[in-house]
């Protein structure tokens, strides 16, 4: 019994090697469905295969570790399939108790992928927990539904459990463990890479900026001055204005790589943000209203913390502008939650826009990449930049046609 015990947790581990030797490179990849699929389908394969042989005669494999890992994690898309898998190989495999598994798995079905999206939104830790408790749950109904095979709960059941619940809710633990760290490893070299981008970004910015300037407000002058000659046929004032409109184009983009190569130090205040936030409120509501778009907002923040006054609010107005175009095309909600949770001020920006796929939220806050047509990206690259500064992080939940959700969380010190 212990060496194939030793031998399934091997396959259970086995798709953790897999990811970090070929998937490693993307947290995207983690989030694919497709790869989450994959990965949980061998474990649950070869669990069935080699199942563990008990000295009573009983046998039982792990074949529910990674399918309530996967439900967990990734819903009916990919609970579904596995399901799928499990009972087609559990006919092909035959033998009694066929029945039994196709009901027992069905209900797991049922249940356990509905609590996806509140197991994603969990922190790590009681990610963790939870895993246990669901991993303790199934097993649990698993020995309700064995009592039909013991008509009187003797010694040999109750060695079944003993030996079944400990193994199922250790491995669950253990294998969400090493997802968990997977997942905060991945995070913390994106926030690095990020950060030496934005490091680079602002040492050119401050350096190249001034010097371009210059030469663009002499020609823009003259340019002024050459559309007001009466010498200027009407064709060609028409070559200068488009001269002109470029010419304010490329004065908005040294405009927006300046305001992120500033230090924070000249507006520096100790809030708790709703002075800022109320500001960036009512200069924004006009430009709502115009895109038929109604801005909510709430305000539960008791706590405070030292900030570029100027940045921060010009950091919210990129952040409502974006979501506000997301919506233009028909409208919808704006919604503005501050709330504090130690040791954070959590800002949560949600709209009802055209929301993005997981490809395009992880490209966000890179340099000149953006969902509209005509933007440069820098806008979000000075959100990053600003939240950076000050130690904070952004998350981004989106889902194509529903929505996007930009959360800030700025550590109180």
């Amino acid at each position: 019994m212990t060496e194939t015990l030793l031998n399934n947790f091997l396959f259970i581990l086995l798709p953790v090697l897999i990811y970090l030797i070929f998937f490693e490179d993307r947290l995207s990849h983690f989030r694919d469905h497709r790869v989450f699929l994959l990965l949980a389908s061998f474990p649950l394969v070869l669990t069935m295969t080699f199942p563990i042989k008990m000295e009573l005669g009983f046998n039982f494999d792990l074949r529910y570790i990674p399918f309530i890992i996967a439900a967990l994690f990734s819903g009916y898309k990919v609970a579904v399939p596995l399901y799928l898998i499990l009972n087609v190989y559990r006919f092909i495999l035959g033998g009694e108790g066929m029945i039994q598994s196709f009901l027992f798995s069905t209900v797991v079905l049922l249940v356990v992928p509905y609590w996806c999206k509140k197991f994603i939104q969990l922190s790590p830790r009681n990610r963790i927990i939870w895993g246990g408790i669901a991993s303790f749950l199934v097993v649990g109904f698993y020995l309700v539904t064995l009592t039909a095979f013991f008509p009187v709960l003797n010694e040999e059941y109750w060695m079944i459990a003993v030996n079944i619940v400990p193994i199922h809710v250790i491995g669950v633990v253990v294998v969400l463990i090493l997802i968990e760290k997977i997942i905060a490893n991945n995070q913390e070299r994106e926030q690095y890479l990020q950060s030496e981008r934005l490091n680079v970004i602002n040492e050119l910015s401050a350096s190249v900026s001034h010097e371009i300037r210059n030469p663009l407000t002499v020609t823009s002058g003259f340019l002024q001055l050459l559309k007001e000659s009466k010498t200027v046929q009407a064709g060609d004032k028409e070559y200068i204005n488009y001269s002109l409109n470029e010419l304010k184009r490329a004065e908005k983009i040294i405009s927006d790589f300046l305001s992120f190569a500033k230090p924070q130090a000249k507006n520096m205040i100790t809030t708790n943000l709703e002075n800022e936030i109320e500001y960036v409120n009512n200069i924004m509501v006009p430009y709502a209203h115009q895109h038929l778009v109604e801005i909510e907002f709430t305000f539960e923040n008791d706590l405070t913390r030292k900030f570029d006054q100027n940045q921060i609010q010009q950091c919210l107005i990129n952040l409502y502008k974006n979501a506000i175009e997301a919506m233009k095309e028909k409208g919808g909600i704006l919604s503005i939650d501050v709330f504090s949770r130690k040791p954070y001020i959590i800002i949560c920006i949600k709209d009802t826009g055209e929301g993005m796929t997981e490809e395009e939220a992880s490209l966000i806050g890179k340099p000149y990449y953006s969902t509209k047509k005509e933007g440069t990206g820098l806008g979000m690259v000075m959100v990053y930049s600003v939240v950076d500064k000050i130690g904070g992080r952004i998350e981004i939940d989106s889902e194509k046609g529903v929505g996007t959700t930009f959360q800030l969380k700025i550590p109180v010190k």
